[in-house]
């Protein structure tokens, strides 16, 4: 009897960092439901490297799944808050999200108990990194019990992985993965600022870690900046 591929469900926001998630997924051997959130976050772009990222990973589903968070407010990336472009500094920036992990997590876990899927891929990052605290390692592990207690599936004795394969890697070790996995980094879009023709601005924390991991990689970087980091 062929044993069917197991599936999963990975969170794809556009970005580099869960483009590299997914093709890893992919690369072992899972088959990929992937779920996007548009959160009406002020800048569309990365939906729409998201559906591009979804067809070059061969995705088995891609569902974008409406959630208006400028409703609640809070951060630069759902509010009419100006972006910081003075350097990636130590505390939590205005770019965080309120809970936005928390949030992605729950849906992803509701699709995969949905779709009968136990394990759950996303591109979180605890290295090169804006100091978000939903990316640490420690609340990756709290929501695996969080999936547990509060599925039916649980309930039943069944687990939920959260898979988070970038989670100590630096951005330069993310970027030489994207090479290694035959990804075009340039599908992926990070700027929290895209300027009005289309360009990363290349000067908010995500371009900036963005830049800095293609120069320690040794590698091109694709991507077209406004000004260089």
């Amino acid at each position: 009897m062929v044993r069917q591929p197991k599936g999963a469900v990975v969170l794809l926001s556009g970005g580099l960092d869960s483009m590299v998630s997914g093709a890893l997924a992919r690369e072992q051997g899972f088959v990929l439901h992937a779920l996007t959130i548009d959160y009406n976050q002020r800048h569309r772009v990365e939906l729409e490297a998201a559906a591009r990222i979804a067809k070059v990973l061969n995705a088995a589903s891609h569902i974008v799944l409406p959630l208006d968070l400028r409703t609640f407010g809070g951060s630069a990336l759902t509010s009419e808050i100006d972006v910081p472009k003075e350097g990636v500094g130590t505390a939590i920036p205005i770019t965080y999200v309120p809970a936005r992990n928390t949030i992605f997590l729950s849906l992803a876990l509701g699709l995969a108990e949905a779709r009968d899927v136990r394990d759950i891929f996303i591109g979180v990052n605890a290295l090169d990194y804006s100091g978000y605290p939903d990316c640490r390692p420690e609340f990756i592990r709290s929501f695996e019990i969080t999936a547990k207690l509060g599925t039916r599936a649980g309930v039943e004795g069944e687990s939920f992985t959260i898979h988070a394969p970038l989670q100590h890697m630096s951005k330069a070790q993310i970027a030489a993965e994207a090479r290694r996995l035959g990804m075009d980094a340039g599908l992926s879009w990070s700027c929290y600022d895209p300027t009005s023709d289309g360009r990363h601005c290349g000067l908010c924390d995500s371009c900036r870690l963005r830049h800095k991991g293609f120069e320690e990689a040794g590698l091109p970087d694709p991507t077209v900046y406004a000004t260089l980091p």
